[in-house]
């Protein structure tokens, strides 16, 4: 049968006083009986009922004084012992006092007041500890749990999880044991449960313990630290849960079961994430028309629907592909007919239709995120990567001019820093552009810059999941090449977020922390998804235009300032958009191919590039 949880036992301070109070006279009473060896007769009975009312007098007045009986300390807490055990100091003092300034002989024995304020402590403590261990053992869920779980960490956080798990009805999870590397914690017992080892313990811990989840309970360890706890128990089988950092448990006051999450692979970043201005975004786009261009890709998607989180008067949704339009306005709307003017079917290689729309919508703030993206793709097609990120923006840029845009903000990627592959170079070219147009207009044009994104559309991540599911191998293109990732929520968050602290212009950079492995990357993701790590991994080698390691900002530029502790911010040279005109009459993909690099390889941050590139 089901235990019914009732709620938590209250104990009455007045119980509590009332006891103490009683205390006094039975301790007193057997402190003095005990003095005279255990015969009534030898004591002094009245000295006796007077010295006991002066404590019982005392203690309570001081007791209430002090806040120990007007619930000012948490009950059976460090604090509510210190100040009973004050409160019990101060009344034997009190005692001994009455009992030498009594007429000669003493009230009692002064030994015996010594000895009666050392059983008072012990008692009035004894009862604390009963009453919270019942109320504690009250608290706790019994109902059926479907995961065991090892907490590593013997701290205030563990204690707390450990706590919070037990006596939450609705938790799924039963703690067995914890884990800490601090060999000073071996054998501690910590609400009930023993610390068994550290990380090294952990697969013996598992199988000794039937354990099937670790929660990693050390708010305050560096995601390095974390990542490789989480590694070893992922290799053991266990699924990984974590707590928040320290400053978003502070926030909450404490630990909840909500709190503990799964471990997922934006925990592998091994930096913090950044966070957003929320009452500054919210005055930019809030009441305001906003225009995202490339609306239904993956980085699009998630923009317009944190966007419309600010409530913007009209939130125009551009794209050339509808079956992207469809599927965005499903997650948004829970409808896709279609049918509203919010979606807008068009091409930015378009330029008429450009114009056409933001002469007709007249948006204030506008956010190009449409791209061609895909590396070996445009190595192949140059004409393509020109005709999309270069005259597509151009387009873009012109339109916004002309329809008088309040904040323009271009999506870049890191690939423009230092180029070295059409897609690089072409959106290097596009911030070109960009800040060409805040050369020339008061209001606001400015380009976002960031590395590869965590599960966006045609990534690194996708595609391992599918191999993996597969059984491998694992296609990577060197063992030792880099990359620096970011959550789709982060990046859109980085987007938003810099269409504040931005000036003309400026491309916004975000600090990325270590860029990752893709190796490693590949063998957490296989952990996770519970594969181990055997599945093969095959080296294809570094395609056409792949660097290495990728950087976020080219040798030569220098930084500007730093509007966030986790964003930078660049210059850039400046180019007209006359200046890309003449793309327009080619037709050859080598003479794209080979214009592109004759504007990117100059380029120089002191002196700004020519309108046009000599052909």
């Amino acid at each position: 049968m089901k235990r019914r949880i009732d709620a938590p036992l209250r104990i009455p301070v007045l119980v509590l006083a009332a006891a103490d109070a009683v205390f006094w006279v039975a301790v007193l009473t057997i402190a003095v009986w005990a003095r005279h060896g255990f015969v009534w007769d030898r004591v002094n009975t009245s000295g006796l009922a007077a010295l006991a009312l002066v404590a019982v007098a005392a203690h309570l007045s001081i007791g209430y004084f002090s806040g120990l009986y007007l619930g000012r300390f948490r009950f059976g807490s460090f604090e509510e012992t210190g100040a009973f055990a004050g409160v019990v100091a101060v009344t034997a003092g009190i005692l001994v006092i009455v009992n030498l300034a009594a007429a000669d002989p003493n009230l009692v024995p002064s030994s015996a007041v010594v000895a009666g304020a050392s059983y008072q402590v012990i008692l009035g403590l004894a009862l604390r500890y009963g009453l919270r261990l019942l109320r504690q053992v009250q608290r706790l869920s019994h109902h059926p749990r479907e995961h065991r779980a090892v907490i590593f960490g013997a701290g205030d956080a563990g204690s707390q999880v450990a706590r919070v798990l037990m006596e939450d009805p609705n938790s799924d999870v039963q703690p067995v044991a914890f884990l800490d590397d601090d060999t000073s914690k071996d054998r501690l017992e910590v609400q009930g449960l023993r610390v068994v080892g550290g990380r090294s313990a952990i697969e013996e811990v598992a199988r000794r313990f039937d354990a099937d989840v670790l929660i990693v309970a050390m708010p305050s360890a560096s995601a390095e630290q974390v990542n490789k706890v989480a590694e070893i128990a992922q290799s053991a089988g266990m699924s990984v849960r974590i707590l928040p950092p320290v400053a978003e448990l502070l926030a909450t006051g404490g630990v909840r079961v909500a709190d503990i999450r799964e471990f997922t692979l934006s925990d592998f970043l091994g930096r913090p994430e950044v966070e957003t201005d929320v009452e500054s975004i919210a005055g930019y786009l809030t009441g305001r028309r906003v225009l995202v261009t490339g609306a239904g890709g993956s980085i699009g998607s998630v923009l317009t629907q944190m966007i419309a989180r600010y409530e913007p008067s009209e939130l125009i949704m551009l794209d050339r592909d509808e079956s992207a339009l469809h599927g965005l306005q499903l997650e948004l709307e829970g409808r896709a007919l279609l049918d509203t003017p919010n979606l807008v079917l068009a091409d930015i290689r378009d330029y008429e239709a450009m114009r056409r729309v933001f002469t007709e919508r007249r948006p204030d703030v506008v956010f190009h995120a449409a791209a061609l993206k895909h590396l070996t793709m445009l190595e192949r097609f140059p004409s393509e990567a020109v005709k999309t990120n270069v005259l597509g923006t151009r387009n873009v840029l012109r339109a916004a001019l002309e329809a008088d845009v309040a904040r323009f903000v271009n999506v870049s990627t890191d690939k423009a820093a230092d180029p070295t592959s059409m897609l690089g170079a072409t959106k290097r070219i596009a911030e070109m552009l960009t800040a060409g147009c805040a050369a020339v207009d008061s209001n606001v044009y400015m380009s976002v810059r960031f590395g590869n994104v965590l599960g966006s559309r045609g990534s690194v991540i996708p595609t391992l999941r599918r191999q993996i599911e597969n059984g491998g191998p694992l296609t990577i293109t060197h063992p030792e090449v880099t990359r620096y990732f970011m959550t789709i929520e982060e990046a859109v968050q980085l987007v938003i977020d810099d269409g504040i602290h931005v000036r003309d212009g400026e491309v916004m950079v975000i600090d990325m922390g270590t860029p990752v492995k893709i190796v490693e990357l590949a063998r957490r993701l296989a952990l996770e998804m519970g594969y181990g790590t055997e599945i093969p991994i095959e080296f294809t080698g570094l395609r056409p235009g792949e660097k290495l390691h990728e950087v976020l900002s080219a040798p030569a530029e220098e930084p500007l300032r730093r509007p966030h502790q986790l964003i930078t911010s660049y210059p850039v040279a400046p180019m007209d958009m006359d200046g890309v005109s003449f793309f327009e009459t080619m037709s050859d993909p080598q003479s794209h191919l080979e214009a592109t690099w004759k504007i990117v390889e100059p380029t120089s941050f002191e002196v700004p590039l020519p309108a046009a590139v000599e052909r």
